[in-house]
C-alpha cells in the first residue's frame, strides 16, 4: 500500500552513535484519487538515509509493514494537486449544472401552481355557471306554469266567450220577438199581465247572464307582472351575455395579437438557430483544423523526443568514451593526500546519491511512460467520442502533453547531470582503485571517437524543429483563442437561444391558455345564448298570446257593455208599454 511519509533524522547521542532514520505516515492512499489521513504511525527505514531530514516521499509498504520502495514525493504531489485542481472544476460544472436544473425545477413548480390555480378558477366559473342554470331551469319552470295559468285564464276567457255568444244568441232572439210584439203591439194587440211579467223576468235573466270580466282582468294583470318580472329576472343574464360576448371578442382580439408575435418571434429564434448551426459547424472545422496542427506539432514534438533521446545516448557514449567533462573539477592532488577511509567513505556516500538519483530518474521515467499511454488513451477517446465531448477531451489531452513536454524537459538535465556523477564516479574510483594498489587501465584515449560533428549536427535539427514547433504552438494559440472567442460567442448565443425559446414556450402556453380561456368564454357565451334564448322566446310569446286575451277582453267588455245598454233600454220600452193602462186589453 502506498504512504505519504515525512522523513525523520534523529542524530546520534554525545558519545558518537550513528543516526536513526524513521518515517512518519501522513496519509494512505486509498484508491487512485483517493487519499486518506492515518494515525501518525512512525517506522524504521535505513533507505532513507540519504534524504534530508523534513522532506516529503511516498513509500510503499508490505502488509508487513516494511518498505518496499521509497521516491521523493515533489512530482506525484504536482500530479495530485493537478488533478484535484479538475476535479474540482469538473465539481463546479456539476455544481452549475445542478443550480440550473434547480432553477428550472423552480420554474416548472411555479408554472404549475399558476396553472392549478387557473384551474380551480376554472372550477369555480363553471360551478357558478352550474348555479346560473340551475337558476335558470327553476325560472323556466315558474315560466312553464306561468304559461299554464295563462291557457287556463285563456280557455276560462273562450268559455266567458262562448256563453257570452249565447246570450247574444238568446238576446237576439228576444229582440226578435220583442220587435214582433211591439208590432203587434203597434196593430192593437197589447200585453197582458203575464206576458209583462214574462218579459221582464227574460230580461232580468238576459242582464245577469253578462259575462264579468273584472275576474279576468285581475288575472290578466297577474300574468303580465308575472310575464315582466321573468323578464327583469333574463335582462340581467341577457346584460352578463352581452359581457361576455364583448369579453369573448377582446381575448379573441388578444390572441390573434399574441399569435402574429409568436410567429413573429418564432422566425427570428429560427434564423438565429440556423445561424448558430453554421457558426457551430465552422467551430467544428476549426477545431478539426486545430487538432490536426496539434498533432502535427505532437509528431514535432515526438521527433524533437526522439532528437533529444539520442542526442542523450550519443552524449551518453560520448560520455562512456570521456567526451563528457564532468560538471564538478576533480581535484586529483586532493584525493591523492586526503585519507584513504576518508576517500572510500566519499566514494561510498556518491555511489549512494548515484543510486537515489538513479532510483528517481527511473521513477521520473517511469511516470513520463505513464504519461505516453495516458495520451495515446486520450487520444483514442477522442476518435470515438461524440462532437459535444471531443473539445473538453481535447483540452485534457493538450493539458496531458504539456505536462509530459515539462516532465520530459525537466528529465533531460536529470540525465545529464546522471551521466556526469558518473563520470565523477568513474574518476573517484579510478584515484581510490590506484591508491589501493590496483593496476587501472587507461584505454579512454586509445576508444576515444570524436562524436562532436554528430552532436553539432542534430544540435542544428533540434533548433530547426525546435523553431517550427514554437513556430507551430505560435499557431494553435491563436487558433485556440480565436476557438475560445468562438466558442464563447457560441455559447453565449446557444444561452440567449435556450433563453429565448423557454420565453417563446411561455408565450405558447400563456396563448394556449388564452386560447382555452376564449374557448371556454365562447363556450358560456353560447350556453347563456342556448338557455335563455328559448326562455325570451317563450316569455315573447306568452306577452304576446296574453296581448291578444287583453284585446279579446276588451272586445268582450265592449259587446257586454253594449248588450247592457240594450237591455236597458228593451226594460224602459217594456217599463213604458206596461205603465199605459189604456193599452191593457180587457
Amino acid at each position: 500500500m502506498l504512504y505519504l511519509a515525512e522523513v525523520q533524522k534523529q542524530k546520534g547521542g554525545l558519545l558518537g552513535g550513528s543516526s536513526k532514520t524513521e518515517l512518519k505516515l501522513l496519509a494512505c492512499q486509498r484508491t487512485d484519487q483517493n487519499w486518506s489521513t492515518v494515525s501518525e504511525e512512525v517506522i524504521a527505514a535505513e533507505e532513507a538515509s540519504k534524504l534530508n531530514d523534513g522532506a516529503l516521499v511516498l513509500v510503499e509498504l508490505n502488509p508487513n509493514r516494511q518498505v518496499q520502495r521509497i521516491q521523493e514525493a515533489g512530482r506525484p504531489l504536482v500530479n495530485i494537486l493537478q488533478n484535484f485542481s479538475r476535479q474540482l472544476e469538473k465539481f463546479k460544472l456539476k455544481e452549475d449544472e445542478i443550480d440550473q436544473w434547480k432553477e428550472s425545477l423552480t420554474f416548472q413548480a411555479q408554472e404549475m401552481n399558476r396553472r392549478e390555480m387557473d384551474m380551480e378558477a376554472r372550477l369555480e366559473q363553471l360551478q357558478q355557471m352550474e348555479d346560473e342554470f340551475h337558476q335558470l331551469e327553476s325560472q323556466k319552470q315558474e315560466v312553464d306554469a306561468s304559461r299554464e295559468q295563462i291557457e287556463q285564464l285563456q280557455a276560462e276567457i273562450e268559455r266567458n266567450r262562448q256563453e257570452l255568444e249565447g246570450a247574444w244568441e238568446h238576446l237576439r232572439g228576444e229582440q226578435r220577438r220583442f220587435e214582433e210584439r211591439q208590432a203587434e203591439c203597434q196593430q192593437g194587440t197589447v200585453l197582458d199581465e203575464e206576458q209583462s211579467r214574462v218579459m221582464s223576468d227574460l230580461l232580468n235573466r238576459l242582464s245577469s247572464r253578462v259575462a264579468p270580466t273584472e275576474k279576468v282582468r285581475e288575472h290578466l294583470q297577474l300574468a303580465f307582472e308575472l310575464v315582466e318580472n321573468q323578464q327583469a329576472t333574463l335582462t340581467p343574464h341577457w346584460q352578463q351575455l352581452e359581457e361576455q360576448r364583448t369579453v369573448a371578442t377582446q381575448q379573441q382580439e388578444e390572441v390573434d395579437r399574441l399569435s402574429l408575435n409568436y410567429s413573429d418571434r418564432q422566425n427570428a429564434w429560427q434564423q438565429a438557430y440556423d445561424f448558430l448551426v453554421q457558426q457551430t459547424a465552422l467551430l467544428k472545422a476549426n477545431t478539426a483544423a486545430l487538432a490536426s496542427k496539434q498533432e502535427y506539432a505532437q509528431i514535432v514534438k515526438e521527433q524533437l523526443q526522439y532528437k533529444e533521446e539520442l542526442y542523450q545516448q550519443i552524449h551518453s557514449l560520448a560520455a562512456t568514451s570521456g567526451g563528457v567533462v564532468p560538471s564538478q573539477k576533480v581535484d586529483v592532488e586532493a584525493l591523492e593526500k586526503m585519507p584513504l577511509e576518508e576517500l572510500q567513505k566519499i566514494v561510498q556516500d556518491l555511489l549512494d546519491k548515484l543510486e537515489i538519483d538513479s532510483s528517481f530518474v527511473h521513477d521520473q521515467e517511469q511516470e513520463l511512460t505513464y504519461k505516453q499511454e495516458a495520451i495515446e488513451e486520450l487520444q483514442t477517446k477522442i476518435s470515438q467520442a461524440p462532437d459535444h465531448d471531443q473539445i473538453n477531451l481535447a483540452m485534457e489531452l493538450a493539458d496531458e502533453k504539456d505536462h509530459y513536454q515539462m516532465l520530459n524537459s525537466s528529465l533531460v538535465g536529470q540525465r545529464r547531470s546522471l551521466l556526469q556523477r558518473q563520470k565523477l564516479i568513474e574518476q573517484h574510483q579510478a584515484v581510490l582503485s590506484r591508491r589501493q594498489g590496483n593496476s587501472v587501465t587507461n584505454t579512454e584515449e586509445d576508444n576515444q571517437i570524436d562524436l562532436g560533428p554528430i552532436l553539432l549536427q542534430i544540435e542544428t535539427q533540434r533548433q530547426q524543429q525546435s523553431q517550427e514547433l514554437q513556430k507551430l504552438e505560435r499557431e494553435i494559440e491563436q487558433m485556440r483563442a480565436a476557438i475560445e472567442l468562438d466558442q464563447g460567442m457560441i455559447d453565449n448565443q446557444t444561452q440567449e437561444q435556450q433563453e429565448k425559446q423557454q420565453e417563446l414556450k411561455e408565450m405558447e402556453a400563456n396563448l394556449l391558455s388564452l386560447r382555452t380561456a376564449t374557448a371556454e368564454c365562447r363556450g358560456r357565451v353560447n350556453l347563456y345564448q342556448e338557455t335563455l334564448q328559448p326562455i325570451q322566446d317563450a316569455l315573447d310569446g306568452l306577452r304576446q298570446k296574453l296581448q291578444g286575451i287583453g284585446e279579446s277582453l276588451a272586445h268582450v267588455q265592449e259587446t257586454g257593455d253594449y248588450q247592457l245598454q240594450t237591455i236597458s233600454e228593451m226594460r224602459q220600452t217594456l217599463q213604458s208599454l206596461i205603465s199605459q193602462p189604456e193599452l191593457l186589453a180587457s
